[in-house]
């Protein structure tokens, strides 16, 4: 990796000195080549956080250089810099909770509370016109309110759900937009990773965007499931209506609802209750999820010492590159930012004269089109920085324009040629479901995303009104 590193480098210096001769290039155009190169080498498949690290270092080794050409090698302040950064994330309190969040995820899948789940709430809804798309949208909500691991929702829902909805006739990309749109909910609906290292990275209280991410998250979800109904009614043959389960009473569908929903709901509400309301911090509120997915494991009687070992090793592996990425990426915004690279995109933007609008619009287009060669992780670490210090001049409030930002980066799973959801759903789906058919089936529910943060733009209220009345 480290050779492939510097051979990009030598690469892309040769390019980029054909365009300014030795006199020309100052520092702030070092810092200007290090975001090209990140963006370049996480394209060319190199991992994200060991590149970040490593970009860090060799910048921030030229920008101390720059500034001090006699200091011995060993002495040049980026080595204190990489230990005081990892030391930082490490002691930092918010992270705590992404292992517990994450373990608590992995546990509730792993219990197969979600099967039982979603065949109750299929029944629920089976005289509702697309009952198996609209039950599958339900259950990837509350799902992702349970784990917000994205993988796990989108691969667990195509076992559970398409071969389901393909034998009763539903078309093959109304389905799988079904199954990859409503399972990347869990970016914006928390407990979401994403909002989560958005706080961290942007300075703003993870309680506070929790709260706001509320209703957004259910506005999506609500017109995820409009979409699907209005397209069974205009045309009833993409999802034929399934045969009367008469034999099924009220009974007996409310009593499957209260073994399998009920418990979950309860777990989702003392979890999310417990963090908006103040009664506890995200990081004992994740701490108390984790004791209760347990519990719930060990009530359905499908708690096995494999399925923990399992859960721990996943859970690891997990926060370990969420911890190394947060690390790689204050290495390197702290080069960024020594080399000029921040000031020169800051001009470079004040220099448009935009308003806040067209700001928003602006930096919202450049995180989509972002989402397209890069996941929403590498977006938040290495791109958020870039845009955060800008807020404040454009008088921005930061948790608006991460609520923005958390509905924009669900394209990154959705939007082609990266859309992960798409991948995860083809490793589960049968051999004649192609990816161009779930890659076409994500995108009406792409449009309904731009929809949703158009009505946020228009209605802010949406997103902050629940934060102002809660803490005031």
């Amino acid at each position: 990796m480290i050779i492939g590193l510097v051979s990009l480098g030598v690469v892309v210096t040769l390019v980029f000195g054909l365009f300014l001769s030795a006199d020309q290039i100052t520092p702030g155009h070092y810092g200007l080549l290090m975001l090209a190169l990140i963006v370049v080498a996480i394209m060319l498949g190199f991992p994200t956080a060991f590149t970040l690290m490593g970009l860090g270092i060799i910048f921030g080794f030229i920008a101390f250089q720059l500034q001090t050409p006699d200091r011995p090698f060993l002495q040049n302040p980026i080595f204190d810099l990489m230990v005081q950064r990892t030391y930082g994330v490490m002691t930092n309190d918010v992270l705590i909770a992404v292992p517990l969040f994450v373990f608590m995820g992995y546990i509730v899948e792993r219990a197969n509370i979600v099967d039982r789940l979603f065949h109750s709430v299929q029944l629920a809804m089976r005289h509702v016109p697309a009952s198996l798309a609209v039950a599958t949208i339900v259950t990837c909500a509350v799902f992702a309110t349970a784990t917000g691991i994205i993988g796990a929702v989108v691969t667990l829902m195509g076992l559970l759900a398409l071969r389901p909805m393909l034998r009763a006739g539903y078309d093959v990309k109304l389905a799988a937009g079904s199954i990859t749109a409503g399972g990347c909910l869990g970016i914006l609906i928390p407990p979401s990773i994403l909002l989560i290292l958005y706080g961290a990275t942007a300075g703003v209280s993870v309680v506070r965007l929790y709260a706001g991410a509320f209703f957004p998250g259910l506005m999506l979800a609500g017109l995820y499931v409009l979409y699907v109904m209005a397209r069974a009614l205009i045309n009833p043959q993409l999802a034929p209506k399934l045969p009367e389960q008469a034999h099924v009473s009220t009974g007996q569908v409310l009593k499957m609802l209260t073994t399998s929903f009920l418990p979950l709901a309860l777990l989702i509400l003392g979890v999310l209750g417990s963090i908006i309301f103040g009664l506890a911090t995200p990081t004992e509120a994740a701490a108390l999820g984790a004791l209760g997915g347990i519990i719930l494991a060990v009530a359905y009687r499908q708690l096995t010492w494999e399925r923990l070992k399992e859960s721990v090793f996943l859970t690891a592996r997990t926060s370990a590159m969420v911890c190394w990425l947060f690390v790689g990426s204050a290495i390197f915004s702290a080069a960024f930012a020594l080399l000029g690279g921040q000031e020169i995109v800051e001009r470079w933007v004040l220099s448009l004269d935009l308003t806040p609008t067209q700001f928003l619009i602006l930096s919202q287009i450049i995180i989509f089109l972002l989402g397209w060669p890069l996941e929403w992780t590498e977006i938040i670490v290495i791109f958020m920085p870039i845009f955060i210090p800008l807020l404040q001049h454009f008088n921005i409030d930061p948790l608006f324009f991460g609520l923005l930002v958390a509905l924009n980066l669900q394209t990154a799973f959705l939007s082609p040629p990266v859309a992960m959801a798409a991948f995860y759903l083809k490793g589960v789906a049968p051999a004649h479901v192609t990816l161009n058919q779930i890659f076409a089936g994500m995108m009406p529910f792409m449009a309904i995303q731009i929809l949703a943060m158009v009505l946020l733009y228009l209605w802010p209220p949406i997103g902050l009104w629940l934060p102002s009345v809660i803490y005031r």
